[in-house]
């Protein structure tokens, strides 16, 4: 944001949030961003861009995360206006026109989805959610892709996706551009047979919590073999048992790890609440969805 012009600075000398934004617009101009991170930077400078008094070149060092999440927030940005343009190394916002208001469908959160997803790989049931469909915008659709490769049936409508279970076997996969679905991945690599290898997220320490060292822990607890990689985990499931979870105030750790419940009794999810940073009615969604599994069966 300084390289744009801004004001802004650490509250404190640790270079830590609080961060204070004094504003004065930005001036615009060239800026070099961190690709290996997080995409959600880039995003967001991508969208403010548009109100420089400069045309805004963003420079992005190293390989970028996510890039499905870059690619969603430009098509978005499209739909009000605004042309992103691709450059080999990076992107130009131009200026002038900013946005314009228009009439826009909102996709369901594909990340979400993947829990129910999931529930209907672990239990031997199946889900259809409505609003997506194999073109949606989000990338994180791919998760479907990583279910069909470990044994389950996905069959894609117009506006709709059913996943269909089938007997689970253990995959090795690059999850760089859905890294957000990777723990809901690893709850379903518990009732697979043979291992199951995720790679390609070194990113994902630096999430709400060390998303990879949290799950080693709790997937171990719960009777799992787990080994940190580098840039992802391996698990090796073993003879399944339930467990006090923590959550690490994290809530897709609280989302995907409650899975594992719906199959293995005395699992115990502490801090539930955490998942209210983006669902906070999954419980009770999941709950719902259980009850339909338990009458019709």
């Amino acid at each position: 944001m300084r390289q744009l012009g801004a004001v802004a600075y650490c509250e404190l000398a640790t270079g830590c949030p609080p961060v204070i934004v004094e504003a004065d617009g930005l001036r615009g101009g060239r800026s070099e961003i961190a690709g290996n991170v997080s995409s959600q930077f880039l995003s967001a400078l991508l969208m403010a861009a548009p109100y420089a008094e400069n045309p805004v070149e963003f420079a992005i060092l190293g390989d970028l995360v996510s890039q499905p999440y870059v690619a969603m927030t430009a098509a978005v940005m499209a739909a009000f206006g605004v042309s992103v343009q691709t450059t080999p190394g990076g992107f130009i916002v131009p200026v002038g026109a900013g946005y314009r208001g228009c009439r826009y469908e909102i996709e369901p959160d594909a990340s979400a989805a993947s829990y129910f997803f999931a529930a209907a790989a672990i239990t031997g049931g199946k889900v259809t959610v409505e609003g997506l469909s194999r073109h949606s915008l989000q990338g994180d659709v791919a998760f479907c892709r990583c279910l069909e490769q470990m044994g389950c049936t996905v069959q894609y409508g117009d506006n709709e996706i059913t996943m269909t279970a089938g007997k689970l076997r253990g995959i090795s996969v690059d999850m760089n551009k859905i890294s957000d679905t990777v723990q809901t991945l690893s709850a379903v690599a518990l009732f697979a047979d043979g291992p199951t290898t995720v790679s390609g997220v070194a990113n994902m320490r630096y999430k709400e919590t060390d998303r990879i060292r949290a799950l080693a822990n709790e997937l171990g607890k719960v009777g799992a073999a787990v080994s940190e990689l580098p840039d992802g985990l391996q698990i090796t499931p073993g003879r399944l048992k339930g467990a006090r979870i923590e959550t690490y105030n994290d809530h897709r750790m609280a989302m995907s790890m409650a899975l594992v419940g719906l199959a293995v009794p005395g699992v115990i999810i502490l801090n539930p609440q955490c998942t209210a940073k983006t669902y906070p009615q999954f419980f009770a969604d999941l709950a719902r969805l259980s009850r339909k599994t338990e009458r019709k069966g």
